[in-house]
Order: structure tokens, then C-alpha cells, then sequence
């Protein structure tokens, strides 16, 4: 059966999850084609991304001209079709977060994306996010294309449903992954209860190489990893502020800010004031294998977010046998236990977020071990990747 995906940007650091969700679906049987609005120039570090960008098809490759031509095709081959799909584009920029000329973009866009799904034979189409990658993709399906599907992450999308007319584009599709029964939630909350049962709980999974990974025992130097890009929703700030208390108290301890961002320079800014040098450093982009090197490194996984759908670096760092130290915000609490494989503290809170720092740090090495075999376990039960992928290839069969 032949399927395609469309995402955004692809490949992406951040995005490795699509990636093992696709190859975990070719080795059900599946040919995916792989289609991104953007990412053909991006520098990448996996090799197994450089890979997937070698395989992927890119809309706005080429410009505006690239455009053009898939636009006049369709306009002549269906008239009526076309202008039916405009007139849904301009009706989707109506009190929408983009104005309407992005929605006559997306429009050119699913024409082009309409040529190469014909081409490939694709019967069926998955979109990742529910913002402008799906709504490229209905209006291609609004043009004659084959049906789609979208998996829905958070928090973006429960920040502006409204803007982003999320229940029309749950309304249209064929059915709509949530990666948390909290995400399906969400979803129920902007479309009809007549459309709830299109709403299925599918994972991020993990593939088997990181559950087969030998156990390393927990290291006995304080050292805590921060895995994620440097901006306002991951919590850094937050996290530098609960570090100064720590210090404050006499606290031995060492971060590591294992990614990078937009909001690097204000980070290093106030690692400075709050004179932290010696104990936070910042990596900058790394691979997986180097995030896998520091999460192995580290006694445990911090992650202070303010929003999530439900972060996949933390079912690595329980597959990876290390707790996690985390918010329960989203989806978070269906992993993550507190006392049992992690701590739990509310988002936001810098005193509660310092109290489990203290508390995981003077743990002794035998108890974060404890912690960490029940995260395996934990996360092995239920982020799978082949196990969620084979719960999407079920629901493709049925709608293509």
C-alpha cells in the first residue's frame, strides 16, 4: 500500500520521532513518500536524517515558478474544483491566524503536492501537526486528492484551535491521531460529539534500539541533563532560576542545556548574573547519539516545560533507564509517576522545581537506579514504535 507524509519541515532535529514512525511503517509493508514543505537546504547531524532528506520530495523547492505549473494544470483539468477549493482557502483565512493570502498559498501549495501524490499512486495521506501542514493537505483532498489524516501534538494547536480552524480540519479528515488521551481531550473540545470516534490515541514510539540499549548504571556525580531546543516553553529560564537556589543552599550540582535556540543569548545571559558558569553549560545542536551519550551521563532527565503535548525526549531518557524530573502539564502525567520512576512538580514553580532537583540529587545511586528500571519498563509498555505504528497502518487500511 502506498502512502504519503507530509510534514512541514522534514527532516528536523526535533522531528526524529516522524522519522521512526515512517521507517517503522515500510517495515510493516508500507511505501511512504516523503514530502516537506521545506528542509532541503537545512544542516543536519544524524546521518539517518541526511538519509531522509535524500528521499524527500520539497514543495516550495524552486520558488514561486515551481508553483505555477501544478496551479495552471489543475485550473484547467478542474475548473470547478479549483475554485470550490478556493473559495474553502479563503474561508480558512477568515478570522485565522495567518491572513487569506497564506491560505491562497496553501491552496498552490496542495496543487503541487496533488501532482506528486497522483504520480506516486498514494492512497491515502498523514500530515503531522494540525496548523498549515494540514491544511495543505485537505485542500489537496478538497482538489481530488486521496484522504487524509493528521496527528495532532500540542500545545500549539490547543493554544489558537480557534485561529486555526482545527475543527474543520478534523471534520474533513478521514481520522485524527492524538499522541495523549489528554491531546484527545483537547480535540474533543472544538468538533461535534459526532466526530469523536474519528479521535484515536497513537503514540510517539521509540525503536527498539533504544530499549535494547544495555543497562549503564546511574552515575554518582550530580550532573542533571536538559534536553530540548532553548526557548520560552521548555522552561530553561525556570531552571536556571531553581539552579540558583540551589547554589544559594551549598548544593553541588551540574546542568547540561543539551540543544540550542533562539533564546540562547538570554540563557548565557543569565547563567552570567547568576554567576552559574561553573555549573551550566550549554551544547548547542548535538545528534541523538550524543543526546543518548548525555542522558547516560546524567542521574536524570530535568525537563521544566510550561507547555507540552508529551515530550518524546523523556520516553528517551526512561528508555534509557534514568528518571525523569518534569512538569505535569499535558499528557506528561500518563508516563510520568511521581516517586516511581520521576518527580512531578507544577509548571511554573520555581520552589517546587528546586526542592526536586535537591531531593533527586542527594538520592542515593541505588534508588535513581530503582526509578530508572521502573521508567523502562514504564515506557516500554507503552511507546513501542512499531506497536503505534502498526495501530496507524490498522486505520490506513480502513481509509484509503
Amino acid at each position: 500500500m502506498r502512502i504519503a507524509y507530509f510534514i512541514n519541515q522534514y527532516p528536523k532535529v526535533s522531528h526524529s520521532f516522524i522519522r521512526r514512525e515512517i521507517l517503522a511503517l515500510e517495515r510493516q509493508g508500507f511505501e511512504v513518500q516523503r514530502i516537506a514543505l521545506r528542509g532541503w537546504d537545512a544542516q543536519l547531524v544524524d546521518a539517518e536524517d541526511v538519509s531522509e532528506q535524500a528521499q524527500t520530495h520539497y514543495v516550495l523547492q524552486g520558488g514561486v515558478k515551481a508553483l505555477a505549473g501544478p496551479v495552471l494544470q489543475v485550473l484547467r483539468a478542474q475548473p470547478r474544483r479549483f475554485f470550490s477549493t478556493l473559495w474553502l482557502a479563503l474561508r480558512m483565512g477568515l478570522r485565522a491566524d495567518r491572513p487569506w493570502p497564506y491560505h491562497v498559498i496553501y491552496l498552490f501549495e496542495a496543487c503541487r503536492l496533488l501532482s506528486w501524490l497522483q504520480a506516486f499512486g498514494a492512497r491515502h495521506v498523514h500530515a503531522h501537526f494540525g496548523t498549515n501542514s494540514t491544511e495543505v493537505v485537505m485542500l489537496a483532498h478538497a482538489l481530488g486528492g486521496p484522504a487524509y489524516s493528521f496527528t495532532v501534538h500540542g500545545p500549539e494547536e490547543f493554544d489558537k484551535p480557534q485561529f486555526i480552524h482545527l475543527g474543520e480540519k478534523v471534520r474533513r479528515a478521514a481520522f485524527v491521531a492524538a499522541i495523549s488521551s489528554y491531546g484527545r481531550s483537547q480535540l474533543f473540545r472544538w468538533v461535534e460529539h459526532a466526530h469523536w470516534e474519528k479521535v484515536k490515541v497513537v503514540h510517539c514510539g521509540l525503536e527498539r534500539a533504544f530499549h535494547e540499549v544495555p543497562a549503564v548504571a546511574v552515575p554518582s556525580v550530580p550532573r542533571l541533563v536538559c534536553v530540548g531546543r532553548l526557548c520560552e516553553q521548555k522552561g530553561q529560564l525556570l531552571l536556571l532560576e531553581a539552579a540558583r537556589k540551589l547554589a544559594a543552599q551549598g548544593v553541588v550540582f551540574e546542568i547540561v542545556l543539551a540543544g540550542d535556540g533562539e533564546m540562547r543569548a538570554e540563557i548565557e545571559t543569565l547563567i552570567a548574573r547568576h554567576g552559574l558558569q561553573a555549573q551550566v553549560r550549554i551544547t548547542g545542536w548535538i545528534s541523538s547519539d550524543q543526546v543518548r551519550a548525555q542522558i547516560l551521563a546524567a542521574r536524570a532527565l530535568v525537563l521544566p516545560s510550561f507547555g507540552e503535548g508529551l515530550p518524546v525526549v523523556i520516553m528517551e531518557a526512561m528508555a534509557l533507564r534514568r528518571p525523569v524530573l518534569t512538569t505535569y502539564v499535558a499528557g506528561i502525567p500518563e508516563l510520568v509517576r511521581q516517586g516511581e520512576n520521576g518527580w512531578l512538580f507544577p509548571a511554573g514553580a520555581v520552589d517546587e522545581l528546586a526542592v526536586a532537583l535537591a531531593d533527586c540529587l542527594a538520592q542515593p545511586v541505588e534508588v535513581l537506579q530503582r526509578m530508572g528500571d521502573a521508567a523502562y519498563q514504564r515506557v516500554l509498555e507503552r511507546h513501542d514504535i512499531d506497536t503505534e505504528a502498526a495501530k496507524l497502518a490498522e486505520l490506513f487500511k480502513v481509509h484509503a
